[in-house]
């Protein structure tokens, strides 16, 4: 059973990694998520990672994008050592960026990439990968945001290929649930990046707040809120 009773912890900085393959947009959702903590008032200090190789193959260890990003209700020097926060859009970047994350950080996996196939490019040599890399599964949020991301937008008369580059966003707003963003403020940023395609931008607003209201109307479970002290609520 899911505890109604929620935790708000107040931190005065912390880090949050953004990762996937290089087409899973990892630097847009760590762009709009450092922008909005920007706006809001916290100083911030980012870090792209890009793909070892060019148009590596899809799933590969070579292939991750990362995007690093440390918020502080202070002035922050660096984007961090290692973060509280890991995003992981598939199982290759669970496996090359675990390593950036602090014991017991929260970690979120889309669980439709960590098929046996995903697994196998990724080279686990077991079906568990959190007990192979050693990961306590109560600090994991395993939710299969490829499946929720298309039924978002199964309305919409996107191809799939449209809908997959959506998946990014439903992270982001699981993160801006957690650290308490402003969502208005994430929307505007979609509205003037995609102000030609505006079907694509109210697709990625559609999107983001699916991913918010899921962490929201699950409380997350593994998650209790956190928010720097300079946030709105």
């Amino acid at each position: 059973m899911i505890s109604e009773e929620l935790e708000v912890k107040e931190l005065e900085q912390v880090v949050v990694r953004f990762s996937g393959d290089s087409g899973d947009g990892m630097q847009l959702a760590g762009n709009i998520f450092s922008t909005i903590s920007a706006t809001v008032g916290n100083d911030i200090s980012t870090f792209p990672d890009y793909p070892a190789d060019i148009r590596a193959p899809q799933g590969s260890l070579n292939g991750v994008s990362g995007y690093q990003v440390h918020i502080g209700e202070n002035k922050v020097f660096t984007p961090g050592d290692y973060c509280d926060v890991l995003v992981a859009m598939n199982a290759a970047a669970l496996k090359t960026q675990y390593k950036y994350a602090r014991p017991q950080a929260t970690i979120i996996i889309d669980t439709d990439s960590f098929g046996p196939k995903d697994l196998k490019k990724a080279e686990f040599e077991s079906e568990d990968y959190l007990a192979e890399l050693g990961i306590d599964p109560d600090c994991v949020v395993a939710c299969p945001i490829t499946t929720m991301v298309k039924d978002c937008l199964r309305d919409t008369g996107m191809d799939n290929k449209s809908m997959l580059k959506c998946r990014n966003m439903f992270a982001l707003g699981i993160v801006c649930w957690l650290f308490n963003r402003d969502m208005e403020l994430a929307f505007d940023f979609l509205r003037k990046k995609f102000a030609k395609k505006t079907q694509l931008a109210e697709s990625n607003i559609q999107v983001v707040m699916a991913g918010y209201d899921y962490a929201h109307n699950t409380h997350a479970r593994y998650l209790p809120p956190i928010v720097s002290s300079r946030s709105t609520r």
